[in-house]
C-alpha cells in the first residue's frame, strides 16, 4: 500500500504562496498575522492533511544549547581581509563552551532583509539566545526579541528605547581622544570619514567628534564630514573629495580603519603622503593595516577579550531568563580603547 504523502509547513507555504515564517507564525497563532489570514491558512492546513514535524517542534520547544550570532556579509570587507568576527569569535566560543553552549554564525547576504533574517530564526527557535550585530539607531530586532521574550545581546548601542543587554566599543572616547591629539598638533580643519550604513555607531562617533571639537574650542563645519562605504574603495573616494576642496581640511579622522588603505592610495597618486601632508587616524589597530607605510595611528582592542565578556553576558541573560522572579538589570557597558601612535598623524604640515 502506498504511503500517504506528508504535506509539510514548506509544501503548505508554497501552495498558500506565502512565506514559512507567516504560515509559522499563524500556526503559533502570532499576533502580526491577521485572523482572516490566520484563518485561511488554518483551513488550507486542514485540508490538506498537514502534518507538523513533532520532532523539530520538540527541538525548538527545548534547549537547543546554541548561541547565535548574526552578522551582515560585506563582500567588499571581506575582500580586504576584514577578520574582525572571526576574532572576536575565538573569545565568545571558548566562553560558551565553558557551560555547555555552541556558538552559531548566522550570516545574512547584503541583499536580504536583516530584520526578515533575524525574526525567522526566533521564529524557529534556532537558538537559545541570539547576539546581535550592525546595530540601528532604532533597532526593530530588539523589540521583535524583548516581546517574544528571547534572551539576547545587542552588540553596539541604540537608541532604541527599553532595557536590555548591549556591548559596544567606545566610539565618541575614540573620537574625542582624536580630536584633541590633532588639535593639540595644530590641526582646526579636521575632516571626519563616517560610513554610508545606518548603523548606529556613526552617530555616536559623529557626537564624539562634535563633544572634541566644541571642547577644544573649534567650530564644527559639516562639509567636512562625509558618509562613504565602509571598504578600501570608500577611502579612495574620501581622498578624491578632499583633493576637491577649496578649504582643504589637513587631517582625517576614520571610522573605519581599512579605508586607509585606498586614501593612502589617492594621496600617493597626487604626490601626498600621510603623516606629512595629511594627517590621519584610523579607529580599529587592524592586522589588515599592519603594512601600510606611514604605520597607522589607530586605537587597539583585544577582540579574544572582547568577545569573552559578550560571551559572559549572553550567559547572563540567560540566567536572568531562566530566574525571572531574580533577575537583575541587563548590563550595558562600554569596552575601552587603547591609543596606538602610528607616524600617519604626527609629522604633517599644518596649512
Amino acid at each position: 500500500m502506498k504511503k500517504p504523502q506528508t504535506v509539510g509547513i514548506r509544501e503548505l507555504a508554497a501552495h498558500l504562496g506565502m512565506a514559512i515564517s507567516t504560515v509559522s507564525r499563524a500556526m503559533n497563532d502570532r499576533s502580526e498575522v491577521s485572523p482572516e489570514t490566520r484563518a485561511r491558512i488554518l483551513a488550507e492546513a486542514a485540508r490538506l492533511g498537514y502534518r507538523p514535524n513533532q520532532s523539530g517542534r520538540s527541538l525548538r520547544s527545548g534547549s537547543t544549547k546554541a548561541i547565535a550570532l548574526t552578522m551582515r556579509t560585506d563582500i567588499g570587507r571581506t575582500m580586504s581581509g576584514e577578520t574582525f568576527f572571526m576574532a572576536l569569535s575565538e573569545g565568545l566560543q571558548s566562553t560558551l563552551a565553558n557551560v555547555g553552549y555552541d556558538l552559531m554564525i548566522l550570516p545574512c547576504a547584503s541583499n536580504q532583509d536583516e530584520n526578515e533574517f533575524l525574526y525567522r530564526a526566533v521564529d524557529r527557535r534556532l537558538a537559545d539566545g541570539f547576539i546581535i550585530s550592525n546595530v540601528q539607531r532604532i533597532d526593530p530586532r530588539i523589540d521583535y526579541l524583548r516581546k517574544w521574550h528571547m534572551p539576547f545581546v545587542a552588540l553596539g548601542s541604540s537608541e532604541t528605547e527599553g532595557n536590555y543587554a548591549a556591548l559596544d566599543l567606545d566610539f565618541a572616547g575614540v573620537a574625542r581622544t582624536s580630536v584633541q591629539r590633532l588639535v593639540a598638533q595644530g590641526h582646526r580643519r579636521i575632516l571626519l570619514g563616517l560610513t554610508a550604513q545606518e548603523t548606529n555607531n556613526n552617530y555616536v562617533f559623529l557626537s564624539g567628534f562634535r563633544q572634541g571639537l566644541e571642547e577644544a574650542g573649534v567650530g564644527f563645519d559639516d562639509r567636512f564630514v562625509l558618509r562613504l562605504h565602509d571598504r578600501i574603495s570608500g577611502g579612495y573616494e574620501l581622498g578624491s573629495a578632499l583633493l576637491a576642496m577649496d578649504d582643504q581640511p589637513t587631517a582625517v579622522l576614520l571610522i573605519q580603519e581599512t579605508m586607509a588603505m585606498g586614501l593612502y592610495q589617492r594621496l600617493d597618486e597626487a604626490g601626498l603622503q600621510a603623516g606629512r601632508d595629511l594627517a590621519v587616524i584610523g579607529f580599529r589597530e587592524n592586522p589588515v593595516c599592519r603594512y601600510l607605510s606611514p604605520s597607522l595611528t589607530s586605537f587597539r582592542i583585544d577582540l579574544k577579550q572582547y568577545g569573552a565578556r559578550l560571551g559572559e553576558m549572553v550567559i547572563a541573560e540567560l540566567d536572568g531568563a531562566a530566574e525571572s522572579s531574580n533577575r537583575a538589570d541587563p548590563i550595558r557597558e562600554l569596552w575601552p580603547m587603547e591609543l596606538v601612535p602610528g607616524n600617519s598623524d604626527g609629522q604633517s604640515v599644518i596649512r
